[in-house]
């Protein structure tokens, strides 16, 4: 089966509530407030969106809705700190455990997709160790949720450097690999970019699975932008080749083709307008729409897809 989820942001759980209940995943500050307010507040403001993921987790469940990715921004200025070092940190453990349970009772997939500024293979050694440290963060949070070590749960990100070329470029990333966790390394993908100049799966295949064997995210809209002068099968076969669990693609379409011309052509669309190409294969989707579980609910109406 297909499982098709979205991403982060639930909309149809805030229906019929007054905009001061709404549930809520990604409370933060601003800088000036995180250096004024510490760590206490940030401890507050995370088991608020912990205790919101799981009424969002336990909404998807009731909607049959499979596939979750998580936001990073449940804990602010999560760079900052060491997790145990946290105020109420025994709380937060234990809400974390009980989202890890939620997870595995309900067979849910949830990924995290940490940001543009972790660049593995940046040319800055301090970039690096920050990006070593966000991403190791982010799987020690799956480890407090008791979840597999494995790309069955994914932490997926971007190479996102091409200086001085790609295959340096790469060749640290690959290097940079090496300085995660082993739980870190267990659970890391790469997703394929949407310009020309940027890393099309056959190139991520070439410079970066061929060598540390990470799989491959395959995302239709940023193929659609960059198809490296493949077809669309061999593309996603070349991808979903690289899986050793469950693949996980990306689906979305262009706003500029669909809903504003004047956007550019990798912007991506408020709903769906195309159905996931599987080839018959099977794999698990994140729809990657501004309208989020809403766009999902429409997209599994128009296309029959879940």
């Amino acid at each position: 089966m297909n499982n098709i989820g979205y991403c982060c942001i639930c909309l149809g759980v805030n229906e019929g509530l007054k905009k001061k209940d709404h549930i809520s995943v990604n409370r933060g500050m601003v800088k000036k407030t995180f250096e004024a307010k510490g760590l206490s507040y940030v401890s507050e403001l995370v088991i608020l969106n912990l205790e919101d993921t799981i009424k969002v987790l336990k909404y998807n469940i009731k909607n049959n809705i499979k596939v979750y990715r998580m936001s990073s921004d449940s804990f602010p200025w999560m760079s900052h700190y060491t997790f145990s070092n946290l105020p109420n940190f025994t709380k937060i453990q234990r809400i974390l455990s009980q989202i890890g349970n939620i997870v595995k009772e309900n067979d849910l997939r949830v990924s995290y997709h940490p940001g543009p500024f972790n660049i593995l293979g940046s040319e800055r050694p301090d970039v690096v160790d920050k990006t070593v440290d966000e991403l190791n963060k982010h799987s020690e949070l799956m480890d407090l949720m008791g979840l597999e070590q494995s790309t069955y749960y994914p932490i997926n990100i971007h190479v996102n450097v091409t200086t001085p070329n790609h295959q340096e470029s790469t060749r640290r990333f690959c290097e940079g690999f090496q300085k995660l966790s082993e739980s870190c390394k267990k659970r890391l993908t790469v997703e394929n970019d949407d310009k020309p100049s940027q890393y099309s799966v056959k190139m991520l295949y070439d410079m970066v699975h061929k060598v540390i064997g990470i799989p491959i995210v395959v995302d239709s809209l940023h193929y659609a932008c960059h198809t490296d002068n493949m077809s669309w099968e061999d593309t996603l076969k070349l991808g979903l080749s690289t899986w050793k669990t469950k693949p996980l693609c990306h689906h979305s379409s262009s706003k500029k083709l669909h809903e504003d011309e004047k956007a550019i052509l990798s912007a991506h669309a408020d709903f769906l307008y195309e159905s996931f190409d599987s080839c018959g294969f099977e794999l698990d989707i994140e729809l990657e729409c501004k309208q989020k579980d809403v766009a999902l609910v429409k997209y599994i109406r128009e296309f029959n897809s879940i």
